[in-house]
């Protein structure tokens, strides 16, 4: 987070700038996907909502609380609620990023799938939402061609290695 936090300051920039909010999001996809991958064998669905979503809001509260020690406290200022409230808004979407795969989970396992189903449902959500990311971060930097596929392939090939743990785990570990 950038500026001082004094009376009334608000997060800077670089805590609001689209790159941060993609950032957060990238995050918070990657740890769903981990998720789904890791435990979406042994879980039912309720507990597996619940574990991410859960999960997710813990990770999203210690990063702002990180942040604000590490940059706030050094300048020898207290944040007000005010700034607290700005800079958790604008990290928010470590935690919505979850929100597709979730849904996507939830409406197989409606549908009938079975847990396992349908925390592979959430998983290719989680994957798909990585490419998105990659690409919305590729068309930002402005690029074309070949360095747009590039990102965009790097993201949704993080992606597939969470699908390869999942694999791992389940065939290794059990």
């Amino acid at each position: 987070m950038a500026g001082p936090a004094g009376a009334g300051a608000e997060p800077g920039p670089s805590v609001r700038s689209p790159g941060r909010q993609r950032a957060v999001g990238v995050y918070g996809t990657i740890v769903t996907a981990a998720i789904l991958s890791s435990a979406g064998d042994r879980l039912s669905v309720p507990d597996l909502v619940v574990s991410i979503v859960v999960t997710l809001s813990v990770y999203w509260v210690a990063e702002e609380y990180a942040e604000i020690l590490g940059e706030q406290l050094a300048d020898g200022h207290l944040p007000t609620w005010p700034y607290v409230r700005a800079a958790l808004a604008a990290t928010w979407p470590m935690v919505s990023a979850s929100f597709i795969p979730l849904l996507l989970l939830i409406l197989a396992w409606l549908l009938g799938a079975s847990a396992p189903a349908a925390a592979n449902a959430g998983l290719a959500a989680a994957v798909a939402e990585l490419v998105l990311y990659g690409w919305s971060a590729g068309r930002a930097a402005r690029l074309r061609g070949r360095q747009q596929l590039a990102v965009a392939s790097a993201a949704a090939a993080l992606g597939l290695v969470m699908v390869a743990l999942k694999d791992v785990v389940l065939i290794h570990l059990h």
